[in-house]
């Protein structure tokens, strides 16, 4: 039984799965996060944590295990009663249990379950398709400091012969008005070539609309019409294949896919403005997890089911 992939698929969609008998993994959402020392930025995500005080059934884990491998409730119910009596001989034995993508369990000197939770996965589908990144840090050019040394090294000074001459001001008026005047005389520039064009594309369209009413189309051999039969994707349960933040790479990734023979399609724009795409689509849950299992197998193990109406 491979116990630690059915609670991984849950946690997905689960804020609790419990294992009976022996306690119960625990995600709670955390927000996006910024490291102020190494500029890194953290996606969202569902921290995972473990309560060993949790061991009722509430037939969660067992109704999966069961509709996966195709067997009655108890006879589920059993094998994983199974699986953990041998999960606590180990741990007694001071062995290290170590489910993929969800932590590590050991027990300590008190006898108590202690739980260190693996940063591989984010089980938050909302986050789906963001990662890590650091950011080079910003920094900032103090124009000040550059100008008091360039004056301390060439000092401007106005005297007072300079200051009661006033000659400067009237040839700094004499360039403002001609500075005003030479705008002007460049905005009625641009004003005339802006009237310009757009006369002359109205007597374009005005010739075009007349050659089109003036033309006649005559088929002498028409083609057959030809039916196709399009096989519109329906279903709740969509095997998502990855996230992607530029359309077009989610118009290849599902041409990609369509290629490879999977009724390929991008299922919308989730929270974070990430184009979604889906293998496929399914009515039933049965059929979409049978897929899944094997897609994991065979093409992506990161793939994962959301559950959704696109209606």
């Amino acid at each position: 039984m491979q116990l630690e992939h059915y609670i991984s698929d849950l946690l997905y969609r689960y804020d609790c799965v419990t294992v009976p008998e022996f306690g119960s993994f625990l995600t709670q959402r955390q927000s996006a996060q910024v490291h102020d020392s190494t500029n890194a930025f953290y996606p969202p995500k569902k921290q995972l944590s473990f309560n060993e005080q949790i061991q009722n059934n509430d037939g969660l884990l067992v109704r999966y295990i069961a509709d996966i491998e195709k067997i009655p409730f108890e006879t589920a119910a059993q094998n994983l009663s199974k699986r953990v009596k041998s999960l606590k001989s180990y741990l007694v034995e001071g062995e290290t249990l170590s489910f993929e993508n969800i932590g590590e369990l050991i027990l300590n000197n008190e006898g108590k379950i202690e739980f260190n939770p693996s940063y591989h996965l984010n089980y938050l589908t909302d986050a789906f398709g963001l990662s890590q990144f650091v950011s080079p840090a910003v920094t900032r050019v103090v124009y000040k400091e550059e100008a008091e040394t360039i004056e301390r090294v060439i000092p401007i000074a106005v005297t007072p012969e300079k200051r009661q001459s006033k000659s400067y001001l009237k040839y700094a008026a004499i360039v403002v008005v001609a500075l005003g005047l030479a705008g002007f005389g460049f905005n009625n520039y641009v004003n005339t070539v802006a009237q310009h064009n757009q006369i002359a594309q109205e007597e374009a369209n005005t010739q075009l609309d007349s050659q089109i009413q003036e033309a006649t189309f005559v088929i002498s051999n028409p083609l057959p019409a030809i039916t196709l039969n399009v096989n519109k994707q329906t279903g709740n349960y969509h095997i998502v294949a990855g996230a992607f933040r530029v359309e077009e790479n989610s118009d290849k990734k599902v041409a990609e896919l369509q290629e490879q023979g999977f009724k390929a399609r991008k299922i919308g724009v989730n929270q974070y403005g990430l184009h979604q795409v889906a293998y496929a689509s399914y009515t039933s849950r049965e059929e979409a997890n049978n897929a899944l299992n094997s897609i994991r197998t065979e093409q992506n193990k990161d793939a994962w089911l959301l559950i959704k109406s696109l209606d």
